[in-house]
């Protein structure tokens, strides 16, 4: 079996050990899921917690420890030029250095889930055969309790949006974006159409990763409204012993969409009055950009759109429960692509 390194990116968050603890728990190899630290901020405490854990993790220190220049109107956001510097740096050593063919990318604080390993051990070959995905994330932007189904815990999906929060990538990849990486704001970036090129990432039902990181650069933004619900799986699923090409793209294509657009369409009022867990999945139908927020806000979904595409969409559509029931939030079916100047 390959061998697929876990860069866990730290600063000054002695929590980390929370996130080592748990990879290194439920990891099932450490040669074939060997774990290297990168720490960025110099953080003495952070670094004693980092060195507690002796030969079982590699620790790497960013070098460049200065303020980075930034535009008289960013000073504020000097932290993000920090991350993708440091984001820069560790990867180059992960793809460069160590000469590693593929890895893991989670931030120190994150926890993961006990299937964790299996599920990035059975994605990597689609990656590897299907040159329309570009990442696996471990991660549902919309998987807060009550809006997953967790007895489907096996569920995957393609997603437009790139999610991060613990996402497999390949060294053809870092090959193509490391000569143009941005100096700040480095995921939105990728979520730009010139980096995505109309590729899309493997994302599960239910989030393989939660973050108790509250505390950050970007000071709690989303923590207190989703990221703190979002429900962490608990059930192991033997993602490498299922069959997984549903995930090709002519294959999803073709069951997805016909799923989605043979569900009946219903207005959101209907399906507030008689949602129920026994009724097959619904489309609710959007036309344009106040509609999308208007009708993922009222299900409690995340409602921003990056570069136009709403978080976990696929072709414009975003899968969730509501009270029980699958539904689809969809635009027609005559979809022609997303528009950026909805962000």
């Amino acid at each position: 079996p390959p061998v697929i390194p876990v860069l866990v990116l730290a600063c000054d968050r002695s929590s980390v050990r929370r996130c080592l603890d748990k990879i290194l728990r439920y990891r099932p190899s450490a040669r074939r899921f060997p774990v290297i630290v990168s720490q960025d901020c110099g953080h003495a405490e952070t670094a004693a917690v980092i060195a507690s854990y002796g030969a079982a993790v590699a620790h790497i220190r960013q070098p460049d420890l200065s303020d980075v220049a930034v535009p008289p109107e960013h000073r504020k956001f000097q932290g993000y030029y920090k991350i993708s510097r440091h984001y820069r740096w560790a990867l180059g050593q992960v793809f460069r250095t160590f000469r590693y063919r593929a890895a893991i990318v989670v931030e120190d604080d994150l926890e993961v889930a006990p299937d964790f390993f299996e599920y990035f051990q059975a994605v990597l070959p689609l990656l590897q055969r299907d040159p329309s995905l570009w990442c696996a994330s471990a991660w549902n932007d919309n998987g807060k309790e009550g809006l997953v189904d967790p007895g489907r815990a096996e569920l995957l999906y393609r997603t437009d949006f790139f999610p991060g929060l613990g996402w497999l990538l390949l060294a053809e990849l870092w090959d193509e974006l490391e000569p143009k990486w941005p100096p700040a704001f480095w995921d939105d970036w990728m979520r730009q159409p010139e980096q995505r090129r109309g590729r899309s990432c493997v994302r599960p039902e239910v989030s393989r990763t939660m973050t108790f990181g509250r505390k950050g650069v970007s000071h709690g933004q989303f923590f207190d409204q989703y990221l703190k619900f979002i429900k962490l799986n608990d059930r192991f699923v033997p993602f490498t012993q299922l069959d997984l090409s549903y995930l090709n793209k002519d294959e999803y294509e073709r069951f997805f969409l016909q799923q989605v657009y043979s569900a009946p369409e219903v207005r959101l009022e209907e399906l507030q009055k008689d949602a129920a867990a026994d009724a097959g999945p619904v489309r609710l139908q959007y036309r344009g950009r106040d509609s999308f927020k208007a009708l993922a806000k009222a299900l409690g979904l995340m409602d921003d759109l990056k570069s136009g595409v709403p978080r976990a969409g696929y072709r414009g559509i975003v899968s969730v429960v509501c009270r029980g029931r699958r539904v689809f939030l969809a635009p027609p079916s005559d979809w022609t692509g997303y528009d950026p100047s909805w962000s």
